[in-house]
């Protein structure tokens, strides 16, 4: 276990998923816990972090599509907003700006509701503030 948990950050309940697929009983499993934690191969804090920072720098996740995934993890929410402090708000809107204009670009569809449609719900999946995404479609349509 503490190979699986140093090979790559992981949370308390991902480890936990993990000894119940090996079938160890709850007080080995609590023991087991208990010493990764006290060792530091658990920290939900340092976990937190490095999901929001990888999460949104490859695979430019929104905010919050991030904070919906850390709350599916039993993530606290104080670690959810420490963690969500990684990402500089200029880094934020500028991937999101790359990203939101790569999107229309690729979108064969011709100007209209369709193509504005799949425009939303493309940025809404990957976690975009809908007043942001409003805010740039109006900027799209009026530039082309």
């Amino acid at each position: 276990m503490e190979y699986y948990c140093a090979y790559q950050e992981r949370c308390y309940k991902e480890v936990e998923e993990k000894l119940y697929s090996f079938s160890v009983s709850q007080s080995e499993k609590e023991e087991i816990l208990t010493y990764l934690i006290e060792n530091n191969f658990i920290n939900e804090e340092r976990f937190a972090q490095s999901f929001v920072r990888g999460k949104h720098n490859y695979k430019f996740w929104g905010k919050n599509r991030i904070l919906n995934e850390l709350k599916f993890r039993n993530i606290s929410s104080r670690n959810i907003q420490t963690a969500l402090k990684e990402i500089p708000e200029t880094t934020y809107l500028h991937n999101f700006h790359t990203l939101a204009e790569k999107n229309w670009e690729t979108i064969t569809e011709r100007k209209g509701p369709k193509k504005n449609k799949k425009f939303v719900d493309f940025l809404l999946r990957k976690g975009y503030e809908t007043s942001l995404i409003y805010e740039k479609l109006k900027e799209l349509e009026v530039g082309s």
